[in-house]
């Protein structure tokens, strides 16, 4: 029979086996304040900051082009059904239900889009000549797949947007400019049209 008692355990100095150094770990706020106030001193955060700001003007003023995007070569038209279905249920802070899981809701049904979308490719003398002859600012948004919208505004006096991303394009599934988006009646009527260079109607 193993008969198993109360173990003892001892500690023991066995002397430094090694040089020992202290554990130094520099504090990461002040090394970059260091940094930052060395970058302040010679100038150099200056220079990245005027650089940045360069950069942020530039992509303001001439975003990114919508890839993907060329003039028409042949006119077509087509139909987008902007009505959604309901993933869950919806209801309000009482707890009343708002609309169902599965109910299939169009919001044109609710409110009504006044002004076209009109899409140009801003650096296209001929399609800005075109949407700006047929289209006034109340008649409908111009907006740019390319282009620098600021210096138009600037240089036509009205308002310019831009697609940004190609959000607006790849919903609707644009694919050429110019393309007029409007409302037709439950549904947006897409037309994709062919310009002739020097037409401005």
């Amino acid at each position: 029979m193993l008969l198993v008692g109360p173990m003892r355990s001892e500690a023991k100095d066995y002397g430094q086996a090694g040089q020992a150094f202290p554990i130094i770990e520099p504090d990461l706020l002040s090394t970059i304040e260091a940094r930052l106030r060395r970058a302040e001193a010679s100038g150099e955060l200056a220079r990245m900051n005027d650089v940045f700001a360069k950069r942020v003007e530039a992509k303001v003023r001439r975003p990114k082009p919508v890839e993907g995007i060329t003039p028409a070569r042949t006119a077509r038209n087509w139909d987008y059904d902007p009505t959604v279905a309901i993933e869950r249920d919806i209801r309000d802070q009482k707890g009343n239900l708002i609309a169902a899981a599965g109910q299939k809701i169009n919001p044109l049904d609710f409110v009504a889009i006044r002004q076209d979308l009109v899409f140009v490719d801003g650096d296209n003398a001929a399609e800005l000549a075109w949407a700006t002859a047929r289209y006034t600012d109340l008649k409908a948004k111009i907006i740019f797949v390319s282009g620098s919208p600021i210096e138009q505004m600037t240089a036509k006096k009205r308002r310019f947007y831009f697609d940004q991303e190609g959000k607006l394009t790849g919903i609707f599934g644009i694919e050429h400019t110019p393309a007029v988006v409007t409302q037709a009646g439950k549904v947006m009527r897409v037309s994709e049209m062919v310009i002739k260079p020097g037409s401005p109607g």
